[in-house]
């Protein structure tokens, strides 16, 4: 066994970068993944736990109290893999931080050497007995996995009974079946199909010349309301079918007007040349446009008419089974025996037969045999803002599937549920099927099908969607769910054994005290993923294919329907648990709980680790508060890029993309520390950790929640921090602190010494703009590649959403509002002195202007060529005379060099108007952007006569815009005109 004063390997160095690239890379594994078992949210990449894993498990050989026994039996076992292993302790543990790095890869998750090594290792470390690895909010189960790959045991636990299915598949079912089962499952699964198809075929019935429909595209439709129109307004907002280079087709429609009847529209299918010959959507953000009268309608009457049809996914049918109103069928997708790909038609009386005869069948099925139960309310803050459904009429979950939806679901769950061997597993793909087969799931013409809508965390009504054919072999098809679970199933690999899972809380004891030798979680993000409000969705059908089954049913109170919320730590204000408000304060005690239970579980040689990826300070700081509470100290912090750049929340915004690794220990003493020592501590510790991180490619917000981790290690020693006054200092108060070193020494690296002169209050430092524009883009940029403008790259991946859609995104660069203060308050930078000048804050995000933007605030209303007339006739003059022009009769003026009138530049705030470095810099660019070489030209001539801060602010911002943004571009070629 380790000795308990032997350092682990994660404690003092890890292979940031590495692991990073590998866990990243493993993203974009779509197929033949444990993780295409069943979807979870916010699942952690293997290569992270894996590598995480080791590093927790093994000692470091530069550690006086590491045993030379491991040392011997490291070099034995590592001799095999590449790389030379020098003779010192040194050179082994850097040959221990290559492996662990080289086992990142997906590649080698299953190479014998690789294998064999890894679990050697961990014997090696824990000659005594095989280490218990503990994760009481186990999810997706990730970490649980790799503590079984690489031979440990392992307690894995979750509130979720959905959670807890995919726990008992992966690390109990699996490891006991292995291929077994995943034959097993692929035998049930065709079973299953074949016995569907003969209660369902008369649901989806073949064309007449035997062509085979594989989905049917559908539009949710409300009434015009104009006085003279009354025309039905089908709700697309795209009317494209297939995108694939030698297959375009799209939807065309035409007005039109009978006697003494409505408008209506009728629709071909068409191959268009070019993009311009498809018309854009019906509806935009809620509001609907009549295409046959042109009249919009708010986005109110939009909603309140689909709630009168409860969603409106489904057709209505008179009792001769014709439409007279509800969802449109707009187009069929089939398959030919003969032809390749998919093929178009448009809709006929068969089938809204089909759906008329689906319909009549569900009318005679008793109550509950559909899901009855109620959807999340949405709105507000803290999970409502992932639902939209109740907005629109969709009260039920049934609501949110269309009659044969709900036809074929109800008959799938049916067959499993009187199977008995491998059901666990096998319900699974009745999950998978379930997100595929929805009113809200989007045709996708590039792919050409539907696409899930549960994976980005959120459930919202959509316009248009796709049905697929269940009984089908194609896309959204039970045999296809079937098929990649079955290679999920194959993909876990050769595990060491099988692992322990329980449906439990957290806050609760799960596991004897003094147990576990890791205790290693993915906590909950706070008010970031509502996990039970969105498992719902999965678990309404899941219950019914599972019936009696104890773990399909909330534990704590028999009475509640749906998966358990009382007990679930989330900050959510309008839930509650024993009459308390889960606010702030109940997330940080229930954190507190479970951290207290996981420190009491702890061997005497332990070893924690928390993962977290939240990216507001507020979530930080109720984890944080938990933590300490709990007496946990952070011995070091290792952020781990496990996010894809281009994912869409990172292309506007500091999103995460790395999660950051807090590894801890029980604190063993009760020590008060001095508030002066650790303020004098802090600028050093963060100062080398920000050096060390950005040596590791690791950048933007990613270092900043990054630095909280080394900042914890000196506030969490202590049991309480007192100032020379006896009075106590809050976590809060300290996290202000780390904030403002943070920003100073960000400032100090891309602004040089004039920042230093800054914070020293000296002449001649930059003026608060250019300092919170530098902090801006400092703060932006991305772990894993350059950041992004607001807009470029964009995607149509929420498209389809009912809910209403954001306006376009604006120009220039964003951020929550509370990182931007938490850098801005230290550093005397008043946000509000700012607005409209530099910065607009709107619902909770500052968005840093673009420099095209404030073309007017520089030149006025005459423009960028006047005013570089006069620069040009005035070269030998103060350029900063014709900047601000509207606003120079306000500003205090002071002589210029040749009697001139200037603005007065202080060396504080410049936000009265008086020209700032900035503005200069901004109106250089716009000059170049313009093409005004002469007046560029006298600018710059000014500026190098003026003092070196023009040129040190153009430079530092030219490395900090984003590589493909306008400005860099402008920014860099104004500098091509500066005189070498």
């Amino acid at each position: 066994m380790i000795p308990k004063e032997c350092k682990r390997l994660a404690e003092v160095d890890f292979p940031i970068a590495v692991v990073s690239k590998h866990s990243a890379r493993e993203k974009a594994i779509r197929h033949g993944h444990p993780s295409t078992l069943h979807l979870w949210w916010a699942r952690r990449p293997l290569a992270a736990c894996r590598a995480m894993l080791l590093g927790l498990l093994l000692p470091d050989p530069c550690d006086e109290h590491c045993p030379d026994e491991f040392k011997a039996k490291a070099r034995a076992l590592l001799r095999p893999l590449p790389g030379k292993i020098g003779s010192t302790d040194a050179d082994l543990r850097h040959a221990l931080l290559r492996f662990i790095g080289d086992f990142a890869d997906w590649e080698n998750i299953s190479n014998s050497t690789f294998l064999a090594a890894g679990r050697g290792l961990v014997k090696a470390a824990n000659p005594g007995e095989t280490p218990l690895i503990v994760d009481p909010f186990a999810g997706g189960g990730s970490i649980p996995l790799e503590a079984l790959r690489i031979g440990c045991e392992t307690f894995a636990s979750d509130l979720n009974p959905v959670a807890y299915l995919i726990l008992k598949v992966m690390l109990q079912d699996v490891p006991r079946g292995g291929a077994d089962l995943a034959e097993e499952v692929r035998k049930l699964g065709t079973k299953l199909k074949h016995a569907a198809q003969q209660k369902l075929n008369q649901y989806y019935p073949l064309d007449p010349d035997g062509a085979r429909p594989i989905a049917y595209l559908w539009a949710r439709t409300v009434r015009c309301e104009s006085p003279n129109c009354g025309a039905e307004i089908p709700l697309m907002r795209s009317f494209w079918l297939s995108k694939k280079a030698d297959r375009r087709r799209a939807l065309r429609c035409k007005v039109v007007r009978p006697r003494n009847a409505c408008p209506h529209v009728a629709f071909e299918i068409f191959e268009p040349t070019s993009d311009d010959e498809v018309r854009s959507g019906t509806v935009s953000r809620a509001k609907a446009t009549c295409p046959c009268c042109n009249i919009v309608l708010p986005a109110a009457r939009v909603r309140a008419q689909l709630a009168t049809q409860r969603g409106g996914a489904d057709v209505q049918l008179d009792s001769a089974g014709k439409r007279v109103g509800g969802a449109l069928l707009l187009a069929v997708v089939f398959l030919k025996d003969a032809a390749a790909g998919r093929h178009y038609r448009l809709p006929n009386e068969r089938d809204y037969a089909a759906v008329f005869a689906a319909g009549k069948a569900i009318a005679k099925l008793p109550k509950g045999a559909i899901p009855d139960e109620p959807t999340p309310a949405g709105g507000g803050s803290g999970a409502g803002r992932a639902f939209s459904l109740q907005k629109y009429g969709m009260m039920e979950w049934r609501d949110v599937f269309t009659v044969r939806q709900q036809l074929a679901l109800k008959t799938f769950s049916e067959l499993i549920a009187t199977e008995r061997k491998g059901c666990d597993a096998i319900a699974l793909a009745l999950g998978k099927l379930a997100d595929l087969s929805n009113a809200v799931c989007p045709w996708e013409p590039i792919a050409e099908c539907p696409r899930n809508v549960l994976s980005n965390g959120r459930i919202s009504a959509a316009w248009s969607f796709a049905e697929g054919v269940s009984i089908s072999s194609s896309s959204a098809s039970f045999e296809q769910c079937v098929g990649n679970l079955v290679a999920g199933i194959n993909s876990v690999g050769n595990l060491a054994g099988a692992g322990s899972t329980q449906l439990a809380a957290a806050q609760n004891s799960l596991v004897p005290d003094c147990s576990a030798a890791v205790w290693f979680t993915d906590p909950p993000y706070y008010d970031a993923i509502p996990y039970a409000d969105l498992s719902d969705f999965f678990y309404v059908w899941l219950k019914r294919a599972l019936p009696g089954n104890p773990l399909m049913r909330d534990p704590f109170d028999p009475s509640n329907p749906l998966t358990p919320k009382r007990l679930e730590i989330v900050q959510d204000e309008v839930r509650y648990c024993d009459h308390r408000s889960k606010d702030k304060q109940f997330f940080e005690d229930e954190m507190a709980r479970s951290f207290a239970v996981g420190e009491r579980s702890l061997t005497e040689n332990g070893i924690g680790c928390v993962v977290f990826a939240h990216k507001t300070t507020e979530g930080w700081e109720a984890l944080l508060a938990g933590m300490t509470r709990a007496g946990w100290v952070i011995n070091s912090s290792w952020p781990v890029a496990t996010e894809q750049a281009h994912r869409l929340r990172a292309r506007d915004s500091a999103a995460l993309g790395t999660s950051v690794h807090l590894v801890c220990r029980p604190r063993l003493t009760d020590v008060v520390g001095d508030w002066g020592d650790v303020l004098r501590e802090l600028p050093n510790r963060v100062a080398d950790w920000m050096e060390r991180l950005q040596a590791e490619g690791v950048r933007g917000a990613d270092l900043v929640f990054a630095c909280i981790g080394p900042a914890l290690e000196i506030f969490s020693r202590f049991s309480k921090v007192e100032t020379a006054e006896g009075r106590e200092v809050s976590l809060g108060e300290y996290l202000e602190k780390v904030w403002e070193v943070v920003g100073r020494s960000a400032l100090e690296q891309v602004l040089g010494t004039v920042e230093a002169k800054a914070r020293n209050g000296a002449a001649g430092a930059l003026e608060e703009d250019a300092r919170l524009t530098a902090l801006f883009l400092w703060t932006l940029q991305s772990t894993a590649a350059e950041p992004l403008a607001n807009g470029e790259g964009e995607t149509e991946v929420d498209a389809d959403e009912g809910e209403e859609k954001p306006k376009k995104k604006k120009p220039g660069f964003s951020l929550v509002f509370d990182v931007a203060r938490r850098f801005a308050q230290p550093l005397g930078i008043v946000l509000p002195n700012w607005e409209g000048r530099i910065i607009e804050t709107e619902k909770g995000v500052v968005r840093l202007l673009a420099v095209s933007e404030r073309a007017k605030q520089l030149f006025g209303e005459d423009g960028a060529a006047a005013i570089a007339s006069r620069l040009t006739r005035e070269a030998q003059g103060d350029a900063q005379m014709v900047l601000f022009p509207e606003r120079q009769d306000d500003a205090p003026q002071v002589r210029g060099r040749r009697g001139r009138a200037a603005a007065r530049l202080s060396s504080d705030s410049r936000a009265d108007g008086a020209v700032t470095t900035l503005d200069r810099v901004h109106a250089a660019m716009l000059l170049q952007a313009n093409g005004q070489a002469n007046g560029l030209r006298a600018l710059i001539k000014t500026e190098q006569d003026r003092g070196p801060d023009f040129l040190r602010l153009s430079n530092a911002l030219s490395a900090l815009y984003p590589k493909n943004s306008e400005e860099k571009r402008l920014l860099d070629a104004m500098l091509l005109a500066v005189p070498r």
